[in-house]
């Protein structure tokens, strides 16, 4: 089933919304500074390409300089990220089909907000 759900992700949101993940990256990859921006957003844009399977866990050991990028990110790039998994999500729940489609597109909101300071990891 989740190769099911991933595959109709993939055509249906998954592609463009990673799309948009790796152009983030890419401009955040451009300046020194940013770079780790730019590795959590390359990041989370295999997690938008492919969701189903996979969930997102806080780090405990992030810290202070976790919650300062996250806020410099909410800033940057982070708000255009959520409105485009809200728009999407949305979208998506029109249609019977699209429900759990666009519930992962709003699971992904915290994450698009907040990249610093969590991983991707399995759910098996």
């Amino acid at each position: 089933m989740r190769l099911i759900l991933n595959l109709i992700w993939l055509v249906l949101c998954g592609f463009w919304m990673a799309l948009g993940y790796v152009l983030a990256g890419v401009i955040c990859c451009v300046l020194i500074v940013t770079i780790p921006f730019g590795l959590a957003s390359f990041r989370i844009a295999s997690f938008a390409l492919w969701p189903f399977g996979r969930r997102i866990v806080d780090r405990p050991s992030a810290g202070a300089p976790s919650l300062i990028g996250n806020i410099v990110w909410i800033l940057v790039a982070g708000i255009w990220l959520a409105i485009g998994h809200v728009v999407t999500g949305a979208a998506l729940c029109i249609t019977i089909i699209g429900i759990p489609l666009g519930l992962a597109n709003f699971k992904l909101i915290p994450v698009s907000l907040m990249p610093l300071g969590t991983v991707i990891v399995p759910v098996d």
